[in-house]
């Protein structure tokens, strides 16, 4: 029985992984508490990421939907915040609207843990029902994407216009606590940080431990040749559905802390400029590589408010010129550079590798 060896290579991953890790939790130590917001912000954003590369980078279905599922798990921790600030009494926007009492729905989410349950529950249900009858049809491609797209305008719709129900435009506003303690408080953001951290690297090693496994396999093989896995004995549609109800379920975990992060959630955040940016932040990244999903969110975000800041009247071009220069250049993504560095070594050791076994 042979046993499995770290090669050179893996050990630099493992480092890498290691020092990227010890990064995050160090980041409150030399970050000012609005770096330090905008960071965890822009975890959050990572998190989405990891959830749209395992459906578009390793099933080869591309969502341009995945809003609506960050935006409704925003919602679900939005209730419970709205209903924590109003102290029992009915939320002020809900009063503007004549409404007398809190609607039924409404009233599970003074529940902290139903919140939470509800914010990877509604958006994972959601694509299922989606997938089920997408999938199940053999709806693909750009037909799909224009489904996801409409998901998107009805959702968005919807929520603007049940406005005593959800605060319409403005959304959820006028969050003060959370379970007690301020959201404002620099040790609350600080503590909110470290669990948007842990959260980002949980949501990495299972969607790590899921393209590895043999689950994973399946998926690269449906994307790379639907037909050949459906003739081996596998239903792709089953496999789909899941893939797409735990990235959607992803995005609402995310969602949720961009919420706790923010303060507010509307339903521009649900709109299709959002849901495009996600797309771009994998394909920036390196699709089909989940780091390079969740290093793009990032990295570009934090570039998105860098050029803000120095270039307020010429950002978007700086931002618009970094999209072509990535899509002209770097068809891969970031990591493909590291890729196309690191193969050609792979294969030199591979060689001399052989060489020696023929020797002895």
């Amino acid at each position: 029985m042979q046993l499995r060896t770290l090669t050179p290579q893996k050990i630099y991953i493992l480092i890498g992984y290691a020092v990227a890790a010890t990064a995050l939790f160090c980041a409150p130590m030399v970050l000012s508490d609005f770096r330090l917001n905008l960071l965890a912000k822009f975890l959050a954003f990572a998190i989405v990421a990891l959830g749209l590369d395992l459906i578009w980078g390793y099933t080869g279905i591309l969502s341009l939907g995945h809003g609506v599922f960050f935006g409704l798990g925003a919602y679900a921790m939005g209730m419970y915040l709205k209903l924590e600030a109003s102290g029992g009494r009915l939320p002020d926007f809900m009063d503007w609207s004549g409404l007398s009492a809190l609607p039924w729905f409404w009233k599970p989410f003074e529940s902290f843990p139903f919140a939470i349950a509800m914010g990877i529950l509604i958006p994972a249900l959601l694509a299922l029902i989606l997938g089920f009858f997408t999938f199940r049809n053999r709806i693909r491609g750009v037909y799909f994407t224009i489904l996801t797209q409409a998901l998107v305008i009805i959702t968005v719709t919807l929520f603007i216009g049940q406005q005593k129900f959800t605060g319409g435009t403005n959304g959820l506003t006028g969050f003060t606590t959370v379970l007690g303690h301020s959201i404002g408080s620099p040790d609350t953001k600080r503590m909110l940080y470290w669990v948007t951290a842990i959260v980002l690297i949980a949501a990495f090693v299972l969607c790590r431990f899921l393209v590895k496994s043999r689950f994973g396999k399946v998926l690269r093989a449906i994307r790379d040749g639907e037909n050949r896995a459906r003739f081996i004995g596998y239903n792709p549609a089953v496999y789909q559905m899941i893939a797409f109800a735990i990235s959607a379920g992803l995005a609402g975990v995310a969602g949720m802390l961009f919420v706790l992060h923010v303060g507010i959630i509307s339903p521009s955040t649900m709109a299709i400029v959002p849901s495009i940016e996600m797309v771009l932040w994998v394909a920036i990244g390196g699709r089909g590589t989940l780091i390079g999903a969740a290093l793009g969110a990032v990295l570009l975000n934090y570039a998105k408010s860098a050029f803000s800041e120095s270039y307020p009247d010429a950002w978007l071009f700086f931002l618009g010129a970094l999209f072509v220069i990535v899509v002209v250049f770097l068809p891969k993504g970031a990591v493909g550079l590291f890729r196309k560095w690191k193969l050609p070594k792979r294969r030199r050791t591979e060689h001399e590798q052989q060489v020696g076994h023929s020797t002895v």
